[in-house]
């Protein structure tokens, strides 16, 4: 069963990787254009701020056999951490205001949990305050993707949501929710098992709409050929009209 354990925990630190890894395409985009342009800073300070909560919780001093929690969670507050003080460099005035406001709650929300949890309780108290407070925002990073789901749904189309993506959330949040089992970690099972779950119907909103990927730039198309050939009519007639306006005058 140790056995069982170490490997989910290992493919988990792995697909986790994948997904903390992700948006480094947007910050190259954002680097080289020297702006944020219209990208959301918010999700990365959430993201941090859970990966810390996990981080700690997963110490062996709050709860036993959880080391490669940590692991990952800790390398996950790094690459946040990399990604929010980027944004902070090229965001515009109002929008830096506010994702440093946010980056300093979490910096104060997980010195609070962390404080807490060292002074003021010991044994299953600690576990128990971590797990729930590292639950919680573990959920609200998976639900993220919601907004993303809802526009498949109302365009028909997968453009927003990558199919590997898609595929990582759900072996990310799979892998975790069986380690969980396994160690009997309710605080890790339960938040994967909803990842694991929303990765589900990522994969299944894929392969119905995955078909008609394309096909709104396709009908875009249609519309321009369209619009040229209407102007092309257009000048046609004007020329028509040119040549029999001459036509009349040269008969005067």
């Amino acid at each position: 069963m140790n056995i069982a354990h170490t490997i989910f925990g290992v493919f988990g630190n792995a697909t986790a990787l994948f997904l903390f890894l992700a948006p480094s395409i947007t910050f190259k985009r954002i680097i080289k254009n020297k702006s944020t342009e219209q990208f959301s800073g918010i999700p990365y300070p959430m993201t941090l701020l859970n990966c810390l909560l996990s981080a700690w919780y997963g110490l062996p001093f709050v709860s036993k056999d959880n080391t490669l929690v940590s692991t990952i969670n800790g390398t996950g507050a790094v690459i946040e951490t990399i990604y929010v003080l980027i944004f902070l460099f090229y965001a515009p005035k109002k929008e830096k205001a506010k994702i440093f406001a946010i980056f300093t709650a979490v910096l104060a929300v997980f010195a609070t949990v962390a404080l807490v949890s060292l002074f003021a309780l010991h044994g299953n108290g600690r576990k128990l305050f971590c797990g729930i407070a590292a639950t919680v925002f573990s959920i609200i990073m998976y639900a993220s993707p919601l907004s993303i789901m809802r526009l498949v749904i109302k365009t028909k189309s997968v453009e927003y949501m990558p199919f590997f993506l898609s595929l990582c959330v759900f072996l990310c949040g799979t892998s975790w929710f069986i380690y969980g089992l396994i160690g009997r970690d309710p605080f890790v099972a339960i938040p994967n098992g909803f990842g694991c779950a929303l990765g589900t119907v990522q994969l299944i909103l894929y392969f119905i709409y995955c078909g008609n990927k394309g096909e709104k730039s396709a009908d875009a198309e249609k519309d321009e050929k369209k619009t040229v050939e209407m102007k092309d009519e257009e000048k046609k007639q004007n020329v028509v009209n040119g040549e029999a306006r001459a036509a009349s005058l040269r008969s005067f």
